[in-house]
């Protein structure tokens, strides 16, 4: 899948607004002159990118398979570069981080998902394996709504060493789990933290389930016994906000 493509007016708008350095180029079907449209070009225009009017036909060739909705920007080559480490995060980090962790995921709208859940929550990153973790591609920046552009995202190449990298630097890692003994909403989430989820259908794997300082479960009230990783990301994140905002 095309990761120097970001579709549909939500996404693109976000990444004029949030980093326009890094867009090489707008393209907008003719027949979208619509307001959104509108802010479209003007947030293009504003940020220096080059604004292309083509046949729908051709934004089809252009994203092929991808719900573009008559817009489609395209990131400059290494537009990466520059973007802080992993390492260097971990050198500054928040007074009381909340971050998400993914082991795993390999759907990309299952991460385009987990990435707008984490922007709603105002975590300040996600975590992601290199080697085994879907790509940040167009069709996880559309799901994403945006947050793909305001939300850090690391790959690291050894998770677990992440993990303990965490750890050293005071970060607490909860583990979700089917089987834990402990409920989410037992779970202090108030200190820095970590919400470390698996991926489709396996879970956690075992060294870093090993590697949580907690592991805690989302009850279940019906007969399905588990959520996609998606929805369970947002019920772990804003449990986590809910608490730290403290009593109303």
């Amino acid at each position: 899948m095309r990761a120097d493509l970001i579709c549909g007016p939500h996404a693109v708008l976000a990444a004029l607004t949030k980093n326009p350095a890094r867009i090489e180029g707008v393209w907008l079907s003719t027949g979208r002159r619509d307001a959104r449209g509108a802010e479209v070009e003007r947030a293009a225009r504003a940020a220096g990118a080059p604004v292309h009017r083509v046949e729908r036909d051709e934004l089809d060739v252009m994203a092929p398979g991808l719900r573009h909705q008559g817009v489609v920007a395209r990131l400059r080559p290494g537009a990466a570069a520059g973007a802080p480490s992993f390492e260097e995060f971990l050198t500054h980090l928040p007074e009381r981080p909340l971050l998400l962790v993914l082991d795993g995921v390999q759907d990309p709208h299952n991460l385009g998902a987990c990435l707008r859940s984490a922007g709603a929550a105002g975590a300040h990153a996600v975590i992601v394996p290199k080697d085994n973790s879907a790509p940040l591609s167009a069709v996880a920046r559309k799901s994403a709504s945006g947050a793909a552009e305001t939300v850090p995202l690391f790959r690291v190449t050894n998770l677990a060493r992440a993990l303990d990298a965490l750890k050293d630097a005071g970060v607490w890692l909860v583990g979700a789990s089917h089987d834990a003994e402990k409920t989410l909403y037992e779970t202090d989430l108030t200190p820095p933290a970590a919400l470390v989820l698996g991926g489709e259908g396996k879970g956690l794997r075992r060294l870093t389930r090993e590697r949580c300082d907690i592991l805690a479960r989302i009850p279940m009230a019906g007969t399905v016994g588990s959520l996609n990783v998606s929805v369970a990301a947002g019920i772990c994140l804003f449990e986590a906000v809910r608490q730290r905002r403290g009593p109303r």
